[in-house]
């Protein structure tokens, strides 16, 4: 029986999958979390096989939950599913750590499969996003053309997804546990990547973003 934990801020979408996994011959959800605190304490009490990891998460990327995760010994497969556009994440969960990356919009059809691979030994991806990164391997990420907002590295993403949900430098600071500097070197270099001149213009673009992306 392989035991897994699900990891996301919405007990709908946590219910959701835990009644469909547990369906499952051979597989059970053996914990649940909203963030990451949550899902360290519950991953060390549950040793589960495979943690199934929320990008957006309270107040943190997910992706730092799978950086966390990595680094401590005997960790769990890791797959991710979220809202956002593959091309924009499925890389990043990646190359922190997670073995497989799933849209929640195709995760009705797919998480099982996606699932059963990844405990398996084998990554899992969209056949797009599987194309698209094979693309960038072979003639670089440059060939393809990508929005500005892929452009940004993973803790300039996090700290754009805090900003469009209305935090302040002080507030993103304290949730990243990087200092207020830190977090202004962040928005300098995110204004300078998209092209935007002013933080007003800053904060207008990134709550469009989170509202369009969640």
């Amino acid at each position: 029986m392989a035991r897994v934990v699900i990891v996301d801020d919405h007990p709908i979408s946590r219910e959701g999958l835990a009644i469909r996994i547990n369906s499952e011959s051979g597989l059970e959800v053996c914990g649940e979390a909203s963030d990451i605190n949550e899902a360290l304490r519950v991953v060390e009490e549950t040793s589960p096989d495979l943690a199934i990891i929320d990008v957006s998460l309270k107040g943190r990327s997910g992706l730092s939950l799978i950086e966390m995760l990595k680094n401590r010994p005997n960790p769990p497969l890791m797959l991710v599913w979220s809202m956002f556009d593959d091309s924009l994440y499925a890389d990043r969960a990646l190359r922190a750590g997670a073995v497989g990356y799933i849209n929640k919009q195709s995760a009705s059809e797919s998480i099982l499969t996606a699932i059963h691979r990844v405990l398996s030994g084998k990554v899992y991806l969209s056949p797009e996003m599987s194309e698209v990164l094979l693309h960038r391997m072979v003639q670089g990420k440059q060939s393809l053309q990508v929005s500005p907002v892929e452009e940004l590295s993973d803790r300039e993403l996090e700290t754009y997804q805090l900003i469009g949900h209305g935090l302040t430098t002080k507030e993103i600071s304290d949730q990243m546990k990087l200092s207020p500097k830190t977090i202004e070197t962040y928005r300098a270099r995110i204004k300078k990547k998209l092209g935007v001149e002013s933080m007003a213009e800053l904060t207008h673009n990134a709550t469009q973003w989170v509202l369009e992306n969640g």
